[in-house]
């Protein structure tokens, strides 16, 4: 049976070779006798699991020996309110980059714990772009600078890819240049990480649920330097302070075993496919498929500036939006599932993560011609 391609922006699509191998090692995993799910998060079998996939993850990545790789719960809206419980130490603010409805979120989210400062982007949309991370930068109209760091913040927050408004960063804020080279880098990374290589070094923690384009939700993955683990309030809940999930190896209560389980064969899959290089690569000629033709008429539109155009999520408009509904149904019928946009954004959004393969955007671009030959 030939299954549809899944464009869901999460839970999402995962690789078909996984979820076969997951299939086959449901009721017995490596002789076992025992399901993955059924199993002691202590005992030889699941430990054995979890230390392959950071191994796995830490090789994929490149992390350096001095940062610890924490497998935790609560997704990353958890996090919102973790990266503060566990970062600001004796700061009383931190600074937030808000470029779409998830870092607006996180700074939101901030204000239960500290006064954050809006160092650059608004609270309200449109998000269509990245701002220009130099003091210089100002705005056309007011003239204020569009990138101002606080005095003396814990650490500066990004979200480097806005799975709903689909905006990412093509670079980030050059610290050093800034002149606040120990200033943390925080990072969700929710919705593209693991789709390119990225130099781990530049960021004090990077974080993402796992359900876009790791494995299936329930699952968080943090990455924090080591020098960052002391800086919890005193009221942090021990089970998400990560200096505490850092020396129990994860495994201070009971971890997400399923979804680490899954991770793992994530990570296999990725190095089989020739690592984080080689899927940048696939990754790039899918989106320029899509934007390609987005780009080459009318009928449809994309509002992102063409700098900042997400490669894993790419929201779309109709020209008539009254045949939004007929679009989703024919979509449907031709095998393409979960195309409708965000509710706060509107319109289409194709989320094309590394799971998908390029046959599913021709499949994509293929309908999307037909119907505007059709309709337009």
């Amino acid at each position: 049976m030939t299954r549809p391609f899944n464009f869901s922006a999460g839970p999402a699509a995962l690789p078909e070779e996984v979820l076969r191998q997951a299939a086959e090692e449901m009721l017995d995993w490596h002789g076992a006798g025992m399901s993955v799910m059924e199993m002691s998060h202590r005992g030889k079998e699941f430990t054995s699991i979890a230390a392959q996939a950071e191994a796995d993850l830490r090789e994929l990545l490149a992390v350096p020996d001095n940062y610890k790789i924490l497998f935790m719960q609560g997704g990353a809206i958890a996090q919102n309110a973790l990266i503060p419980l566990n970062l600001l130490g004796d700061k009383k603010t931190a600074d937030y980059v808000i470029t779409g409805t998830w870092s607006a979120k996180s700074f939101k989210e901030a204000k239960k714990y500290c006064a954050p400062h809006l160092a650059a982007g608004s609270l309200t949309g449109p998000y269509l772009a990245v701002p220009e991370f130099t003091t210089e930068s100002a705005d056309a109209v007011s003239g204020a600078p569009t990138f101002q760091l606080s005095a003396d913040p814990a650490y500066l927050f990004v979200c480097t890819n806005e799975t709903i408004d689909g905006v990412e960063f093509n670079e980030l804020p050059d610290l050093a240049a800034l002149g606040r080279p120990a200033l943390p880098l925080v990072a969700d990374m929710s919705s593209h990480i693991l789709s390119r290589p990225i130099d781990v070094s530049r960021y004090g923690l990077i974080f993402g649920g796992a359900q876009k384009n790791i494995g299936p939700a329930g699952l968080t993955l943090v990455i924090v330097r080591d020098d960052l683990l002391d800086r919890a309030l005193p009221f942090c809940p021990s089970a998400f302070e990560f200096k505490t999930v850092a020396a129990n190896g994860s495994m201070y209560n009971t971890p997400p075993t399923y979804g680490i389980y899954i991770a793992g064969l994530v990570f296999q899959w990725l190095k089989r496919q020739g690592g984080l290089a080689a899927i940048e690569q696939r990754n790039i000629a899918k989106a320029e498929l899509l934007y390609g033709y987005l780009d080459s008429g009318d009928f449809y539109t994309t509002r992102v500036a063409k700098p900042f155009r997400s490669r894993m999520n790419v929201p779309f408009f109709l020209r008539e939006e009254s045949l939004n509904e007929v679009f989703l149904a024919g979509a449907k019928d031709a095998g393409l599932l979960q195309l409708k946009g965000h509710k706060s954004v509107g319109g289409m959004r194709a989320s094309i993560y590394n799971a998908m393969p390029l046959a599913g955007v021709q499949a994509l671009v293929g309908f999307m011609k037909e119907f505007e030959r059709k309709h337009g």
